[in-house]
């Protein structure tokens, strides 16, 4: 407002200066220079969508139902069963899905939208509308490859978030964690050594300007970055309990929070009825982070016996990723982050051997970071979880038992539904498949072939079938 009051007495004098003539100098009010308001968006072209004669896989059961009708409304799931429809209404689309295979969307609960495309270099020296216009690129790709819900853990991705959301864009549903909270010297924190010391407070590293990451050494400073994140709506809040790969400063070995300080954010969470998920991949920092309330863990590659048992006790989460050889592409072969991340690689298998022997509460993801040929092969990630699970077990993590772990997020989840099932009244997030990915896993790995239709929200983003 005193901005406006300012426009507007610059307006008075510049027309007093041409003389007051009113003829001359037209009446410049607080109406004419207020902002205009941004237009929406234009509603998708339909209204419904009737699938017929699809053979549903719905997300929780491991085999396929018989061939029947899917009729969505709006962006829900209206009903199942051999529809009376015989003609289309009007903004209706029909889809004869020739017996082929309909399927929940895929959800990946590990990523980083705003860290997938660019390189390391350039993510750390690019700015903020550069980087989220190459995420927005990426989001409509991730949408494409039949990912029609994500969980970001660690971006500023709220403003992408949001253009998706209200339609401006075609991407994934958001569920943002907002800035990685770490400790000075954690895996999160990218400063150089000239950027030090760091005065308690204040956001002075462009990585913390620009919303990534967030610096807390105080249960008091935990606890603001916490709510900060809360504020421009986090549905989760994620820290990182134990050194990583990609940062600089940070040894795998090392436990980052004090006890204190991860209770801290604990509570901050829990206040606004969401939780926390703590990037750990030693015991140790594991053990530290379940013990003070964490209620997901992320990676816990080389977790040992004792600890997946604490893990099943708690009933604690872990969120864990396939991941490949190639992730250590983006450091160079003789650096600390290569042989950070060799161990982590090669400590993987072994976690996923403990996940499946104590039955822990597993998600799916990815962790794709700084590379864009791998975000390419992102059904690729989801396939190769054959190698310990069934089709069947391998889709349903994918699926319904990713949207348990987004229900963690309580009150702060930005999308009220069920997610990841086939059933009335859940979310359209659906896929049709050529072939039955119950039966060959291999099919997600190429969507573009194989994923003939991909609805998200109720609204068609590709359509392949005549």
């Amino acid at each position: 407002m005193a901005v406006l009051r300012m426009l507007v007495v610059t307006a008075a004098l510049c027309v007093a200066a041409c003389g007051g003539n009113s003829d001359k100098a037209p009446q410049l009010t607080a109406r004419d220079i207020a902002p205009a308001q941004a237009p929406s968006p234009a509603p998708p072209a339909q209204t419904s969508v009737l699938f017929r004669n699809v053979r549903i896989f719905n997300g929780v059961d491991p085999t396929l139902q018989a061939a029947t009708d899917v009729l969505v409304r709006g962006n829900r799931i209206a009903s199942i069963g051999k529809s009376d429809v015989t003609s289309a209404e009007p903004g209706m689309t029909i889809i004869d899905g020739g017996g082929r295979t309909l399927m929940p969307g895929l959800i990946d609960a590990h990523w980083h939208t705003l860290a997938v495309r660019p390189s390391i270099a350039v993510a750390l020296r690019s700015t903020t509308g550069y980087l989220n216009l190459m995420a927005g690129a990426e989001a409509a790709d991730t949408l494409q490859r039949g990912f029609t819900t994500v969980r970001d853990v660690g971006g500023n991705s709220f403003g992408l978030k949001r253009a998706i959301d209200e339609g401006w864009l075609p991407g994934p549903r958001i569920y943002p964690s907002g800035a990685i909270i770490s400790v000075t010297g954690g895996h999160g924190d990218f400063r150089s050594p000239e950027e030090l010391p760091r005065v308690l407070g204040r956001a002075e590293s462009r990585q913390e300007v620009m919303g990534d990451t967030a610096i807390a050494d105080t249960p008091d400073e935990v606890r603001l970055r916490v709510r900060e994140q809360l504020m421009q709506g986090a549905s989760q809040i994620k820290l990182t309990a134990g050194g990583g790969v990609s940062s600089p400063h940070s040894p795998l070995d090392v436990v980052t929070f004090t006890p204190d300080e991860l209770r801290a954010a604990v509570a901050g969470a829990n206040q606004w009825g969401t939780y926390v998920t703590a990037h750990a991949y030693s015991s140790a920092a594991i053990r530290q982070a379940v013990e003070a309330g964490v209620q997901c863990i992320e990676h816990g590659s080389l977790m040992d016996d004792a600890t997946a048992q604490l893990i099943a006790n708690k009933g604690v989460w872990m969120s864990m990723q396939p991941l490949p050889d190639e992730l250590l592409g983006a450091f160079p072969p003789d650096s600390e982050e290569y042989a950070k991340g060799r161990e982590v690689l090669d400590g993987n298998a072994h976690a996923y051997e403990l996940a499946k022997k104590y039955k822990l509460k597993t998600a799916f993801g990815t962790d794709v970071l700084f590379s864009a040929a791998l975000a390419r092969r992102q059904g690729e990630l989801l396939a190769s979880l054959g190698r310990w699970y069934t089709p069947a077990e391998a889709l349903i993590m994918a699926t319904s038992t990713n949207a348990q772990l987004l229900a963690l997020s309580g009150e702060r989840n930005p999308y009220r539904g069920r997610l990841g099932v086939i059933e009335p009244g859940a979310f359209a997030d659906l896929l049709l498949v050529e072939g039955d990915p119950l039966q060959d896993l291999n099919l997600v790995a190429h969507p573009q072939q194989n994923f003939r239709v991909i609805v998200k929200d109720g609204r068609v983003y590709k359509n392949t079938i005549k």
